[in-house]
């Protein structure tokens, strides 16, 4: 995690005991990238911030439909209409949300963990 004198290169958001999460973090502090963290159990999640990651990726980008959660909802609960629903559905379970999504000071998004994908991006943009 980013130390309080030294910029981040990137917000990192999901769960801090998840296991791609816990990847994501050894990976960042190993290629020394400086981030901050936003623990969706803790701190949730706001409507447009979710609403602007779907404007770029598409709310089905985001869900995580292989997940224990999204097998615990209900088939209508599942039978998403619309964005605003993706968001709703998304905000009272958290755990629905992909994980990890960064995002970079430039505002460009990686959602899940990839290794070579972070390398491309998030070095780079800690030049």
């Amino acid at each position: 995690m980013t130390d309080k004198n030294t910029p981040s290169t990137c917000r990192i958001y999901g769960i801090k005991n998840c296991d791609t999460m816990k990847k994501a973090f050894a990976w960042l502090d190993a290629a020394v990238i400086a981030y901050d963290f936003h623990d969706y159990k803790k701190s949730g999640i706001d409507t447009d911030t979710l609403s602007r990651w779907c404007g770029k990726l598409g709310w089905e980008a985001l869900a995580n439909k292989r997940g224990t959660t999204w097998r615990k909802l209900s088939p209508e609960q599942q039978a998403i209409a619309s964005t605003e629903d993706a968001i709703a559905l998304m905000q009272a379970n958290t755990s629905l949300i992909r994980r990890p999504v960064v995002e970079t000071a430039a505002g460009e998004l990686l959602v899940g963990f990839d290794p070579e994908r972070f390398a491309s991006v998030l070095e780079e943009a800690a030049r």
